[in-house]
C-alpha cells in the first residue's frame, strides 16, 4: 500500500468513525461551562501592542506572573511578550508564560519543556497566560516542573496580541512554540539549551507541527531540540471538514465539536480571505463564526449546544475552488519529515478527537518510516488521557532530556 493510499483509506475510516462517535456522544467531553473570568494581564497587556517587533524569537517584555496564575509546582513564574510570525508570514507577537521549578537549577540550567495548550478560544481574554489554568493542566504542568524541567507555555500568535489566533494553523502554531523557547533563552533565566515539546488536543497538532520544523526554525539559536509528546492529536481533520455542507454531517454533533468547527471556520477565513468561505454560510453559520471570534471555549460550547452544523452551509465547502488544497496547507498535521522521537498518546473513549484520527496519523507515520511510538489508553477520554499518559511520557521525556 502506498503512502497516498494509506492516507486516503485512513482518512475515510476517520470520517466514518467521527460521524459514528458524534451520533453516540451525549455531550461535550471536558467542556467548561460558565462565563470566562476577567483576564489578569500581570501588568503586561499586549492586546494593542504597536511597538517594534524584531526577528522571530526576540524577547519584547517580561514581567512577574500574577501569583493567582502560577502553578503549584512552580517557583518563579513570568509573563512574556515575544516576536514571531503570523499566518501570512508577517512579523507578529505572542504572549506566554515561563515557569521555573522550585528546586535549584542544575549546572547548565533547567532543561525546557515547551507546552502547547489545547482549545481555549480565539478571543484575547481566553489567553492561558491571563487565566488560571484548569485543574488538569495545573497538575500536568506541575508534574513536569517537579521532574526538574522549566516550562515555556506559549499562548499562540494573536491570542492576547493583535490579530486573530488562527485555530489549528500549522504554520502559526509551529512559529509560536519554537519562538517562545528562543525568546526564553534571552530572559536572563537559568535555562539549558536542551528542550522538548509537549502538547494536547489543539496543542498536540501544534506540538507536532513545531516538532517537524523545530530545528529549521531555531537554526542559529544554539537550541538542542530532542523530541515531542502529543496526546489527543487532531489529525486528518481537514479530510472530514471538507465533506461539510447541507446535509453533512447528518447528525447533531456534541457541543464541543460544534465549537471546534466554528473555530476552524473563523481561523481559516482569516487566513484565506480570498476564498470567501462566508459566501457559503447561512445566517446561522455566519453567527457561529462571529461568536467563535469573541467567545472562549466553555461559553461557545454552551451557545452551540444542540446546533446542527449542516444547517450552517448553503453549499458544500468543496464548491469553493481550491479549498481542499487550502485546508491541507492550513491545518494538516505532518506525518513525515521528523528528525527526533515522537510520542503519540490516545484514549479510546475520546469523543472530542475520535481515536481513528490519531491512529490514522500513527499508521501514516509508520509507513513513512518516522521515529514514532504509540500509547493507547482504552479507558480514557480526551481529557483523561493527558494525566494517564504520564506513566509512559515521563520516562520518554527523561530519555530525551538526560
Amino acid at each position: 500500500m502506498t503512502r497516498r493510499s494509506v492516507r486516503r483509506t485512513l482518512a475515510a475510516v476517520a470520517l466514518a468513525a467521527a460521524a459514528l462517535l458524534a451520533a453516540q456522544a451525549p455531550g461535550p467531553a471536558g467542556a467548561v461551562p460558565g462565563a470566562t473570568p476577567a483576564p489578569i494581564w500581570s501588568g503586561l497587556d499586549a492586546r494593542d501592542y504597536s511597538g517594534p517587533i524584531g526577528a522571530p524569537g526576540t524577547l519584547l517584555a517580561k514581567t512577574a506572573l500574577d501569583p493567582a496564575l502560577s502553578l503549584p509546582g512552580a517557583g518563579r513564574a513570568y509573563r512574556v511578550l515575544y516576536a514571531s510570525r503570523d499566518v501570512h508570514g508577517a512579523p507578529a507577537t505572542s504572549t506566554g508564560a515561563v515557569f521555573l521549578p522550585r528546586t535549584p537549577a542544575p549546572a547548565g540550567g533547567y532543561p525546557v519543556i515547551a507546552w502547547a495548550h489545547g482549545t481555549v478560544g480565539l478571543a484575547d481574554q481566553c489567553a492561558p497566560s491571563a487565566q488560571p489554568r484548569s485543574e488538569r493542566d495545573s497538575t500536568y504542568l506541575s508534574h513536569w516542573l517537579r521532574q526538574g524541567y522549566a516550562v515555556v507555555a506559549t499562548d499562540y500568535v494573536g491570542l492576547g496580541t493583535p490579530g486573530l489566533m488562527n485555530y489549528l494553523s500549522g504554520t502559526v502554531s509551529a512559529n509560536s512554540v519554537v519562538d517562545s523557547v528562543i525568546s526564553a533563552q534571552h530572559a536572563g533565566l537559568p535555562l539549558a539549551k536542551r528542550w522538548a515539546i509537549v502538547g494536547q488536543s489543539q496543542g498536540a497538532a501544534a506540538a507536532l507541527n513545531a516538532a517537524r520544523r523545530a530545528n529549521s526554525l531555531s537554526k542559529g539559536s544554539g537550541l538542542d531540540y530532542r523530541g515531542v509528546v502529543a496526546t489527543g492529536t487532531p489529525a486528518n481533520i481537514e479530510h472530514i471538514l471538507w465533506q461539510a455542507g447541507p446535509g453533512f454531517p447528518p447528525v447533531t454533533l456534541p457541543a464541543a465539536l460544534n465549537a471546534y468547527v466554528s473555530y476552524i471556520l473563523a481561523g481559516f477565513d482569516d487566513a484565506r480571505p480570498d476564498l470567501h468561505t462566508d459566501r457559503i454560510l447561512t445566517a446561522q453559520g455566519r453567527r457561529a463564526v462571529r461568536q467563535a471570534r469573541i467567545l472562549c471555549y466553555g461559553e461557545l460550547s454552551e451557545k452551540l449546544d444542540g446546533a446542527k452544523t449542516a444547517d450552517w452551509f448553503t453549499r458544500p465547502i468543496t464548491s469553493i475552488p481550491g479549498v481542499q488544497a487550502a485546508l491541507v496547507g492550513y491545518m494538516s498535521t505532518p506525518y513525515s519529515g521528523y528528525d527526533r522521537p515522537i510520542f503519540l498518546g490516545q484514549g479510546l473513549r475520546d469523543m472530542d478527537v475520535p481515536a481513528p484520527s490519531a491512529l490514522s496519523l500513527y499508521t501514516q507515520m509508520k509507513a513513512a518510516g518516522q521515529p514514532v511510538e504509540l500509547h493507547v489508553y482504552p479507558d480514557q477520554d480526551h481529557s483523561g488521557t493527558v494525566l494517564a499518559s504520564l506513566r509512559d511520557s515521563t520516562p520518554f521525556v527523561a530519555r530525551l532530556l538526560r
